[in-house]
């Protein structure tokens, strides 16, 4: 996917004031694997970043050691490893901790050609992005995390194939904790349900009405609006609003645009009509929810999940 990988030295576009950092994955050179895996220290001092930014790619960090928070989006995960964090692209997150430790996997949309059914499990695991591991689980883990770090260090002609597998595995054995949604039938509304998913992730793509969704898809709004509720039991319509809430949410709390550059951000050309917008989704008015919404954010302790069967 054109833009999600640079060079080294090079993950960061200049940030124009107000303006999200937008991390980009740094591979050794332009025809490399788009993947990465190592310790925190390994993959560097991003990995640790203690600003508000977003990826182009997709993050899976095991959490060994630390205190302090993962906060993604608006809810603040506390410490208590052993942790599983999923982090997809588009999402917004930051580091609030000391003496982090751990393992962190990185790779772009591209990397899951082999498996395309692991976009659907990696959106599952958005709605449940922070999971703390018994002692089985997290040996397991961090069993396959090493094997996946040992080839990626050997690199080799065969060891792309090899990654993927890996990585495949690690992320349906992730799919399987508890708490996670479970995978719908594998039918056609569900794949158009899942495409449009991920359209609606993507907000640099400035689709905010169902028929924008439906065009880019191919398919008549009519289409998407009954495979979505089909495969969701909820409206297209909804989902829209909801992303396009989301992202007003993240503007209005993790940078100092003004409420009408926020507006215009998520599509809307008068002020006016997204503050009742904003105010008829969250009950707030923007500055309502700029001067409250960081004051009590979610916090969330997790329970230690049961054992699983080995996959």
């Amino acid at each position: 996917m054109r833009g999600t990988t640079v060079p080294p030295g090079m993950c960061c576009r200049p940030v124009k004031t107000g303006e999200l950092p937008l991390h980009r994955l740094e591979v050794p050179a332009p025809d490399a694997v788009p993947f990465a895996v190592g310790s925190f220290d390994a993959v560097g001092p991003l990995s640790r970043a203690e600003f508000p930014h977003r990826h182009t790619f997709y993050e899976i960090v095991l959490v060994t050691g630390g205190t302090g928070a993962h906060v993604v989006d608006l809810t603040r995960w506390e410490l208590s490893p052993p942790h599983l964090g999923v982090v997809t692209p588009g999402q917004v997150h930051h580091w609030e901790a000391s003496g982090l430790t751990g393992s962190v996997v990185l790779f772009t949309d591209d990397f899951l050609f082999d498996h395309p059914a692991d976009r659907e499990t990696l959106r599952r695991l958005r709605e449940r992005p922070w999971l703390r591991l018994d002692g089985t689980e997290h040996d397991r883990t961090a069993r396959l995390i090493a094997e996946l770090e040992e080839e990626f260090r050997r690199g080799g002609e065969d060891g792309e194939s090899v990654l993927r597998a890996l990585l495949h595995v690690l992320i349906v054995r992730a799919g399987r904790l508890p708490g996670i949604p479970p995978a719908p039938a594998p039918v056609r509304a569900r794949a158009v349900a899942a495409e449009f998913a991920q359209q609606a992730e993507k907000s640099e793509l400035g689709l905010w009405s169902v028929r924008a969704h439906a065009e880019r898809l191919g398919v008549t709004p009519g289409y998407l609006t009954e495979a979505v509720k089909a495969a969701t039991g909820r409206t297209a319509a909804e989902l829209v609003r909801e992303a396009r809430t989301q992202e007003a949410k993240r503007f209005l709390l993790r940078t100092n645009l003004s409420v009408r550059q926020v507006a215009s951000r998520v599509g809307f050309a008068d002020p006016a009509y997204f503050c009742r917008f904003f105010r008829r989704e969250t009950g707030l008015s923007p500055g309502g929810f700029r001067r409250t919404g960081d004051a009590a954010p979610k916090i969330h302790h997790d329970c230690m999940t049961p054992s699983i069967a080995a996959g």
